[in-house]
């Protein structure tokens, strides 16, 4: 700026400061002038209001006096674009930028003859010839130039917010989409063109003022003036994740936590073991895992504490197996396919669970390492894991307006009919969810060729507000489903139950045996719609990266790791719905416990075409099935000893208060031959007892035996999942 210029703006200052009533009266005029054209203003407080014409403020902004500020575009990543137009009336024009705002500055100005569009040169000084906080540049013009001059360039701004409104009115759905705007440049935008927009453009700050100096070596004598030079290259460095370890469990540990998941054989209850030798049972009915009083130990209280942190995040866990030294090769690996379990089991997705057999290693005894891996940058910046466009918005006001400085502004940029209507949306795993009702949901079309960012919507029926919600971004075309009440009219009841099938059993030795399982968990939801109204409710069910749906209604929508289901409801009715997710897991597990039983007799339902193995298994069953009716018989005349003794008891009790009396020799000869009796009994109870207890330890020793001389031979191909 010239001297001429900052003397008289300093002049300019008190005369304008003691002008506060004048400049309020200007600025809720141009308030007035404002709403007329649909737009809003809101002031930043109280003194920002009275204050925005008084010269107040810092000089932040890019000055260019001659330059009449026609446009102004602000991006929500952090830009504005600004557009100037000037006509010059001498060979020079100049402008003032801040420091801070000199490097977006040179790195996007673009400054063109209006009538040719050629560029034109610019001047501004070095770094070191600069004073102050401001530095001039200089656009040099040819001598007689009298071209008008466009002038665009990028500075930083406040990200505009958006916020929305949707209007229900019977059949009829409009939606309305505002953008609030913050001038905080420092100056005044007086009737401009002001406009909003996002894309997935990228922006940065980047060094074009400083000056760069290299040093130079010199070199002499060498006649060398045709060497070729070496072929050029790029290169980039990819940030490094950050991978910690979290937790170290040695191969006791591992076994012990492995081992208290398993009822023993021989205190299996009767009832229970007869229950798990029905035929086609389902391994989920023959191993019911959550009714099962598992013992915690100290791994499993760690793995429980590990899967509550990362089950909702994008970490990743890998399971590091170590083998001691001298044990069979695959030990290790089925160590850590239990830990690995265990997780999934426990919500965190199994594709982010990984299981690396590292052998015997020096140092390592055996056992497990967990580690815990940050997702890389990429994948961070999108935790939903959706390949889904980003997408850019682009609106304008459609008329020139006036924002003063410090005020924000509310845009008006979307004021159309669309689709919609009203739905039911049931959302227990999202963010602020409910377990038990559906909320009321919004469901519109974005009828317009740009995104719809994230923001706020309020709901309005016929002339009252009936709820708001938050909306993540709407793509173009796109269906939006946005929450905004519950009015509990739709109640859901939700269990879910695991459920096991062999896909494939890989390895029996030593009476232990190993299968791949298709591990599900069946989701069932009864749905109760209350209210007197058909209605459509939609289900959002999560689906973790490494499960697959199985049996389940159509999917209607994918929405990141959820999947959206919907049902017709009619007044006052319930329907029960069942969703199956699966995913595979390896399972090792001893034949001689209840859950190696389990899962061979499960592998057995399904029919493998292996007639040998098959004869060997159905042998070893039906070992298991003598000990599990021995048990049953032991139980029963357990009971009946305990009944006879407790009448035998009662009859001496009996006897005796007789024996003080002088009549009741008939009675007592009655009850001394009952008393005879229930000893008789008692006795062929003990004798059948011990028979019995016999026979069980026989089988149970034959089982034992069977089970370990047991093996697979050759392995089968997989069995179809069902």
């Amino acid at each position: 700026m010239s001297a001429d210029r900052r003397s008289n703006a300093a002049n300019a200052q008190p005369a304008h400061a003691n002008a506060r009533p004048r400049a309020l009266r200007r600025a809720l005029q141009a308030s007035r002038r404002l709403l007329g054209m649909g737009v809003l203003t809101a002031g930043l407080g109280t003194a920002a209001l009275l204050t925005s014409g008084c010269g107040a403020t810092s000089d932040s902004f890019v000055k260019a006096d001659d330059f009449a500020l026609g446009r102004v575009v602000i991006y929500r990543n952090g830009i504005a674009y600004y557009e100037r137009r000037a006509t010059p009336v001498d060979d020079k024009l100049t402008l003032t930028v801040p420091h801070d705002k000199v490097d977006d500055f040179l790195k996007s100005l673009v400054i063109t003859h209006g009538r040719t569009g050629e560029p034109v040169p610019v001047s501004y000084p070095t770094q070191g010839a600069s004073q102050g906080d401001q530095v001039d540049l200089v656009v040099s013009l040819p001598p007689g130039s009298r071209d008008e001059l466009v002038l665009t360039y990028l500075t930083d701004a406040p990200a505009w917010k958006p916020t929305y409104r949707v209007q229900i009115d019977g059949d009829k759905v409009k939606v309305q989409g505002f953008a609030v705007v913050d001038n905080t440049s420092g100056e005044d935008w007086k009737q401009v063109q002001v406009g909003v927009g996002s894309s997935s453009a990228l922006s940065f700050r980047y060094d074009l003022r400083s000056v760069v100096r290299v040093h130079r070596e010199l070199l002499g004598g060498q006649q060398v003036f045709a060497q070729a030079p070496p072929t050029g290259s790029a290169t980039y460095n990819q940030p490094a994740t950050a991978v910690a370890t979290v937790m170290q469990l040695d191969a006791s540990t591992i076994e012990e936590s492995i081992a208290s998941a398993d009822d023993e054989l021989d205190v299996m209850p009767a009832r229970a073991a007869m229950a798990s030798v029905g035929g086609g049972a389902s391994l989920a009915q023959a191993m019911p895992r959550p009714q099962v009083q598992k013992r915690k130990t100290a791994a499993d209280t760690g793995i429980d504490q590990l899967a509550a942190k990362v089950a909702h995040s994008r970490d990743r866990v890998t399971i590091d197996a170590y083998a001691k030294a001298g044990e069979p090769a695959h030990k290790a690996a089925e160590r850590a396919h239990q830990i690995r379990n265990r997780l999934v089991e426990l919500g965190v997705a199994p594709a982010r669970v990984a299981v690396v057999d590292k052998g015997v290693v020096a140092g390592h005894g055996g056992g497990a390492e967990l580690k815990v891996e940050a997702p890389a940058p990429t994948e961070a910046a999108n935790p939903t894991g959706s390949d889904q466009p980003v997408g850019e918005s682009h609106f304008e006001s459609h008329t020139a307006m006036t924002i003063p400085r410090n005020t924000s502004a509310m845009v008006s940029v979307l004021d159309q009919g669309t689709e919609g209507e009203v739905v039911y949306l049931y959302a227990p795993d999202g963010p602020r969810g409910d377990d038990r009702y559906a909320f009321r949901a919004m469901r519109f079309v974005n009828p317009t060729q740009s995104t719809l960012e994230a923001g706020p919507v309020t709901v309005y029926g016929t002339g009252r507000f009936i709820g708001e919600g938050l909306t993540e971004s709407i793509p173009p075309e796109a269906t939006a489903l946005v929450p905004f009440a519950q009015d509990r009219q739709v109640v859901v009841e939700r269990s879910e139950a695991p459920e096991e099938h062999i896909t494939k059993l890989t390895r029996i030795i030593g009476g232990q045996l190993t299968a791949e399982v298709r591990h599900a968990r069946i989701t069932t939801l009864k749905v109760t719609h209350r209210g007197h109204e058909a209605t459509k409710v939609f289900l959002r069910h999560r689906l973790p990266d490494g499960w697959k749906l199985g049996e389940a209604p159509k999917v209607h929508e994918v929405q990141g790791e959820a999947r959206l289901f919907s049902i017709e409801m009619a007044p006052n009715t319930t329907r029960e719905v069942k969703i199956e997710a699966h995913t595979p897991l390896v399972r090792t597990v001893d034949l001689r416990q209840a859950s190696g039983v389990a899962l061979l007799r499960n592998y057995l339902s399904s029919k493998p075409n292996q007639p040998e193995f098959e004869q060997q298994a159905r042998a070893v069953l039906a070992l298991h099935d003598r000990i599990a009716e021995a048990q049953a018989r032991i139980a029963t005349l357990e009971e009946q000893a305990e009944t006879f003794r407790e009448r035998s008891t009662e009859l001496t009790e009996q006897l005796h208060v007789l024996g003080h009396t002088k009549g009741g020799a008939t009675l007592k000869k009655h009850l001394e031959k009952k008393l005879a009796e229930m000893a008789n009994r008692l006795q062929e109870s003990t004798v059948a007892l011990v028979d019995q207890q016999e026979a069980r330890m026989l089988a149970h020793i034959q089982f034992q035996d069977a089970a370990a001389e047991l093996t697979l031979g050759a392995i089968p191909a997989p069995v179809a999942a069902r």
